[in-house]
């Protein structure tokens, strides 16, 4: 009758554990010769829905507020700085061009002199000329406008419009840069929340295990040595929860700082539907596709355009400067010598001849620094080329990683249950039964992580070749 008594309870034991630890619930373990078969080559599951990825708990005061991927990015590119410098800096270069624009319009201005002088007096040191200085009142307008200087300054206003041009896709990069330092820290939020729940699973299924345990150790169905390894790894479980917390939490305060907020909000990311399909099978349209649309690509190529128009001009300082003067004024009060009224006009002509070797030397700057940009340009090519490679083959390893991790899962499972039922049994050992319950765990945290590093390896892919993700 007790050895009865003894089968029975051991029977209703493990029912009431298989119920507790198995994910499907009251469903049966699959086999292995099934689970083998039903096993996908490449898995295409879609993402968990947002109410089967809760936040987890924060211990923040309030309640968490939802925040989607299109709201951290719209609070991001209106709070980060970085933000506002690269609109600032574009604006300044429109500023040059217009700067430089003003050399081809007529230049205007208006003057009012007073002189009081002896009368009859002559400038007579430093100067060649012995100009008469006479007692005068008198106002004028002058008009200058330069006819042609022989391409120096269309060069340079060339020049300009290149460096705003550069200046505009460098506002570009800053606000792709940003938006992927956004998506990547949201991700990582759900990522580390996604980790604390399967922790907080984890120790909720060995509590249970050791509740078994001890009510079976107190029959004196099991042994001390069982209810130890059982304890142990419940503070395992314990350790692996408080670990994932904290990360959960650094995330967070992550995720804050690149909103551009100074302390931890308490915001619960809602993750997004996306379809886990399989990256393209070929990375040379992805590299040619980001030498295309890659705004640090647009922008140093428009520097080096910039720096030949620059080198143009330099070298156009020794062509004449043809230019256009005419004054006209009157003189209420002035001298008897003096008419009440003054006008003139000509065309004056500057030819360069020598200055000490000055033009030479700008020229060759100039020429100089356009290689320069050429070589950075080729440079930045080259290493773009090699981002877009690295992306590809991280998004294909990451894909292969689903797959593998989702089998992992499966097995570890089917090991889990497997275990328990042997040791309920009294086939198996607590040892033999820890293990099972170690690699569970770390297959939960594996297919966890994987899906959201799949999903980062993507974003980073549509950074490095400018794509929409």
């Amino acid at each position: 009758m007790r050895s009865l008594l003894r089968a029975l309870a051991v029977i209703c034991v493990s029912a009431a554990s298989l119920g507790a630890e198995s994910p499907q619930g009251s469903q049966q373990p699959p086999s292995t010769s099934s689970l083998s078969q039903q096993a996908p080559q490449q898995p295409l599951q879609p993402p968990l829905a947002q109410s089967q990825t809760p936040a987890a708990n924060t211990g923040l005061p309030g309640t968490p507020k939802p925040l989607t991927l299109q709201e951290a990015e719209s609070i991001a590119l209106k709070n980060n700085p970085q933000i506002t410098v690269g609109k600032l800096l574009a604006l300044q270069s429109h500023q040059f061009v217009t700067e430089s624009r003003s050399a081809l319009l007529p230049n205007a201005f208006l003057s009012i002199t007073g002189v009081g002088a002896n009368a009859g007096s002559r400038v007579a040191a430093g100067a060649l000329n012995n100009p008469v200085i006479f007692p005068r009142v008198s106002e004028g307008a002058t008009v200058s406008q330069l006819i042609t200087d022989f391409g120096r300054t269309t060069n340079l206003l060339s020049s300009s419009k290149f460096q705003a041009a550069a200046a505009d896709q460098n506002a570009i990069a800053t606000r792709d840069q940003i938006i992927l330092v956004v998506d990547q820290a949201f991700y990582n939020v759900l990522d580390n929340n996604a980790l604390v729940l399967v922790a907080q699973e984890t120790v909720k299924a060995r509590q249970t295990m050791v509740d078994q345990i001890g009510a079976l150790t107190k029959a004196k169905l099991k042994s001390d040595l069982d209810l130890s390894f059982a304890r142990v790894d419940l503070a395992r479980g314990k350790l692996l929860l408080l670990e994932a917390q904290n990360s959960a939490m650094a995330a967070l305060a992550q995720l804050s700082a690149v909103l551009g907020y100074p302390d931890i909000q308490n915001f619960a990311p809602v993750e997004e539907q996306f379809t886990i399909a399989p990256p393209a099978p070929d990375v040379a349209p992805l590299i040619q596709a980001a030498m295309q649309q890659r705004p640090e690509i647009a922008s140093l190529q428009a520097q080096v355009e910039s720096a030949q128009k620059y080198a143009r001009a330099e070298h156009d300082l020794w062509m004449p400067t043809v230019s256009a003067l005419g004054v006209v004024g009157e003189a209420p009060i002035r001298d008897p010598h003096i008419p009440n009224w003054y006008g003139a006009a000509g065309v004056n002509i500057n030819i360069p001849v020598f200055n000490g070797f000055l033009y030479n030397a700008r020229a060759k700057s100039a020429d100089l620094q356009t290689e320069v940009n050429r070589q950075r340009l080729s440079d930045l090519r080259n290493s773009i080329a090699r981002d877009v490679r690295d992306a590809w083959q991280d998004t294909n390893r990451a894909f292969e990683r689903l797959s593998v991790t989702q089998q992992l899962e499966e097995e570890a499972t089917l090991a889990i249950n497997l275990s328990r039922s042997r040791y309920n049994l009294g086939l198996g050992s607590i040892v033999e039964l820890s293990q099972a319950q170690l690699q569970k765990t770390q297959a939960d945290i594996d297919v966890t992580d994987a899906r959201y590093q799949y999903r980062l390896s993507q974003i980073l892919l549509a950074y490095a070749t400018a794509s929409p993700h």
